[in-house]
């Protein structure tokens, strides 16, 4: 097992679940880059539970033991530990060999011979998270000092639909009822809430799409086929547990229209832009200067309070296992953070192969 990614900005994970310390480590970060843990604080804050998820809840406290003195970053490695508190394993003991549905307990125990650490689903958890969450608002703040900003907003939860940015001006990409839960629309608020608690009530869960506009990136970052930029942010996104699907722009909508109908026609007004972006601001796995658009759908958490059916993986019979541990009914509004996360990991690592180190603070 090697979690390990990166071309030029490459970053180490480790840590389990229910281990009391997870780690990172960033290595290419330029000396002199001034760690705002401010920043990282409220990114964290954001990824935490709130009255409609799980009720294991984690400060988030942290480390850094290298790369970083006097408040700057000295060009050696990055990196954090992450100390886990509030752990509870004794639901994870008891159904050991009991793999459940939908996760990643029957893979795994497979492929690591029975090793693997079960417990929270180990390396496996969206608890790992937190680091992504860290590196993100590294990152972020890197590109936020280039005029760089990330925005998402929930696009849907189960049947319930907010209005889609390609529908909105750009001006208005930030204009959401609350911060704490980003929708356009005050009803649609309502009725996803509605939703999570229903499902909730149920013993049952549901999923979701996040939507995320990234503005101010140049012209021509990102490299045709292989490393496109559509290639390295899906390969990030599908690394956070529980996505399911990555589109850009109109997403698989657009296979329903004629070609005609989905053309980003050149115009100029002060520099060069599109009519509309039906591509979500990308041409042949390149930046074209308009918003990069990107659409996250996430399954419902499958640790429901409902009866799974299962297998014994001791002696290969048929059981029924009950769920009784701390789980989330949905993890859209939670996802937020993450996914801005992995795309500011993306876009700085893109903007390295292109400019160079040198260009994190010129």
């Amino acid at each position: 097992m090697a979690s390990i990614f990166g071309k030029n900005l490459i970053v180490s994970i480790f840590g389990e679940s229910h281990n009391k310390i997870m780690g990172l480590t960033i290595n290419g970060l330029k000396a002199g880059i001034k760690l705002d843990l401010d920043f990282i604080n409220q990114k964290l804050a954001e990824r935490r539970p709130n009255i409609l998820g799980t009720k294991r809840k984690e400060k988030d406290s942290y480390e850094i033991i290298s790369g970083f003195f006097n408040g700057f970053t000295t060009g050696a490695p990055l990196t954090f530990l992450v100390y886990n508190e509030d752990i509870d394993s004794k639901d994870y003991e008891k159904n050991k060999f009991l793999p459940r549905s939908g996760h990643a307990d029957y893979p795994a125990y497979v492929k690591y011979n029975g090793y693997q650490d079960y417990r929270g689903s180990g390396h496996f958890s969206g608890r790992i998270t937190v680091l992504i969450v860290i590196l993100g608002a590294i990152c972020e703040k890197i590109l936020n000092n280039k005029n760089i900003e990330i925005i998402s907003h929930i696009k849907s939860i189960h049947t319930v639909n907010d209005i889609s940015m390609n529908e909105l001006e750009i001006s208005n990409y930030k204009n959401f009822i609350t911060k704490d839960f980003p929708v356009y629309l005050k009803e649609v608020k309502d009725s996803m809430i509605k939703v999570i608690e229903d499902a909730k009530e149920a013993k049952d869960s549901v999923g979701g799409v996040v939507e995320t506009a990234i503005l101010g990136v140049d012209v021509g970052i990102g490299e045709p086929f292989f490393n496109s930029i559509e290639s390295v942010f899906s390969h990030l996104l599908f690394s956070i547990p529980s996505v399911k699907g990555v589109s850009f722009g109109d997403g698989f909508s657009i296979t329903k229209e004629f070609g005609s109908n989905t053309l980003d026609n050149l115009y100029y007004d002060g520099k060069i832009k599109t009519n509309h972006n039906h591509m979500g601001g990308i041409n042949g796995g390149l930046t074209n200067g308009m918003p990069i658009l990107v659409n996250t759908a996430i399954k419902a958490p499958v640790s429901i309070g409902k009866p799974i059916s299962t297998i014994n993986l001791k002696n290969l019979q048929e059981e029924i296992l009950q769920l009784t541990g701390r789980h989330d009914s949905c993890i859209v509004p939670r996802a937020l953070p993450i996914i801005n996360s992995m795309l500011a990991f993306g876009l700085v690592d893109l903007y390295m192969n292109v400019y160079g180190q040198d260009w994190m603070d010129k």
